[in-house]
């Protein structure tokens, strides 16, 4: 036999060795339709797909990240199971009373009464909310986003930060390494950091030189803000200028709309909690003092955190979300910008339409991410077709709230948007409001999203060009590559 025909047959091996190994190696815990478009992938396009396999195919952390983390939930597991067990308030369905068990057992945190709610949908008043509460730290301050910037709008902010380092207080900042170095701006926001006496952090950080090496799309998706452990908050908007500090959004007129809640009362130390957690895994430092504030209550609000995320097991805000979605009876309001459910949160959204729940769907018009939008798309004629109601919000502007409302019951909003990536790979934080008005301030900003958006018909839908169906049928299958 010749080299060529030697090296023919051995390439030739290899291949169906490695396709035989993918088929038994890959379906390993995860669903069938993720798995069959990794194989997919492995078996049309050999050396692209095994490469993206190795690189994005694998959602574990390294071993010191699990420790940590799994000694800090035993930590605060052992601290809640000492509290003692109040009843909900009889507002609080037993269906929503079963959410909040499921949310404490995946999660640790339980549900906490006496919290006062305001939920900020205006920009600017969000960042300007919380530099005023920056402005009356005494003890500390804790603050996390996934996107952090130092420019026009959020220079304030970090300048009242400095100002309470300079008094004393103890201020700590975490975002993600990835999500915020590919920001305009990121080598002076280091800069700047570092010559101030904020303790700071990159969370997720890839560092080839260092050993810091992991899949590069699992990010600490969350955002937050704890001050003193008695005012927090939590949502979807990042530390940074609504429209990204990017030319071409601000040429394009493009602006990012969000949703942001103010949060006073024992809701905020389960925050606290959240915070801790991570910056224990990026430090090994546990905040002891700051764990051990409970702050007084403030309301007539019940909620209940939600962090989720590879260090927490089960997918519990997927969980959460469709245990929910099942037991609404009346109407059912979501707020996306990233629509791309897993087939048991399709499920349950269109059944709940097929039974008659009022259920509508609003996001944005345009596109910020093409292959997300596109593989998005794909499952607009199921839910137009179950009855499901998608309203448009006009582009340029993009809807980037991440909140949905069941009923006159519950309220949630967050950081976790409704596709597989934050279910299975992000690190998020939601919030679920169960009694007093977080329902009726939501409905009020659903209206408002309403009076600017257009509907979305099926009709219009099925005469879109036949290309622009392809392409989202064909984005389908990326979101599935987990």
């Amino acid at each position: 036999m010749t080299v060529a025909g030697v090296m023919g047959t051995s390439i030739y091996v290899i291949d169906l060795l490695v396709k035989v190994i993918a088929l038994g190696v890959v379906p390993k815990d995860r669903r069938p339709g993720t798995a069959m478009a990794w194989l997919l992938a492995i078996f049309l396009i050999p050396g692209v797909g095994i490469v993206g396999y190795l690189l994005l195919g694998q959602s574990r952390l390294d071993r010191r990240r699990h420790a940590r983390q799994r000694a800090l939930n035993e930590e605060v597991t052992r601290y809640v199971s000492t509290l003692p067990k109040t009843p909900h308030p009889e507002s609080i369905s037993p269906v929503d009373a079963t959410t909040i068990e499921l949310n404490q057992r995946l999660g640790s945190l339980p549900a906490v009464a006496g919290n006062r709610i305001d939920l900020i949908s205006d920009y600017g008043a969000s960042i300007q909310a919380m530099t005023e509460a920056v402005d009356g730290a005494e003890h500390h301050v804790d603050v996390q986003f996934y996107i952090t910037a130092d420019d026009h709008v959020t220079g304030p902010f970090f300048d009242a930060l400095d100002r309470a380092a300079a008094r004393g207080v103890r201020v700590r900042l975490l975002l993600d390494h990835l999500g915020s170095r590919g920001i305009p701006g990121w080598r002076r926001l280091v800069k700047r950091l570092d010559a101030s006496d904020i303790a700071w952090r990159r969370l997720l950080p890839i560092d080839l030189l260092r050993g810091q090496i992991r899949r590069p799309d699992l990010r600490n998706h969350r955002k937050l803000l704890v001050v003193d452990g008695r005012v927090g908050f939590a949502g979807s908007q990042n530390l940074i200028e609504p429209g990204y500090n990017k030319p071409k959004n601000h040429k394009a007129g493009r602006e990012w709309i969000e949703l942001i809640a103010r949060i006073e009362g024992p809701l905020v130390s389960a925050l606290n909690v959240v915070f801790a957690s991570d910056w224990n895994t990026e430090t090994g430092e546990l905040l002891t003092s700051e764990l051990a504030v409970t702050a007084p209550p403030a309301g007539d609000v019940t909620g209940q955190i939600v962090p989720s995320g590879p260090g927490v097991d089960a997918e519990n805000n997927l969980r959460a979300f469709t245990s929910l979605i099942y037991a609404a009876k009346e109407r059912i309001s979501i707020t996306s910008p990233y629509f791309v459910p897993d087939e048991s949160l399709l499920y349950a959204v269109t059944t709940a339409a097929r039974r008659g729940v009022a259920v509508e769907l609003f996001v944005s018009e345009g596109k910020d991410q093409f292959m997300v939008y596109h593989a998005q798309r794909s499952y607009y004629e199921a839910l137009l077709r179950a009855g499901v109601r998608i309203y448009l919000y006009p582009k340029p502007t993009v809807l980037h709230a991440k909140h949905f409302s069941i009923d006159d019951e519950v309220a949630v909003l967050g950081s976790s948007n409704m596709d597989m990536r934050s279910f299975a790979l992000n690190y998020e934080i939601s919030l679920m409001l169960f009694d007093g008005d977080p329902v009726a301030q939501m409905r009020n900003v659903e209206d408002q999203y309403r009076a600017i958006c257009r509907e979305l018909s099926l009709e219009e839908w099925l005469a879109r060009p036949k290309l622009a169906a392809y392409v989202d049928n064909v984005l389908r299958l990326t979101a599935a590559l987990q």
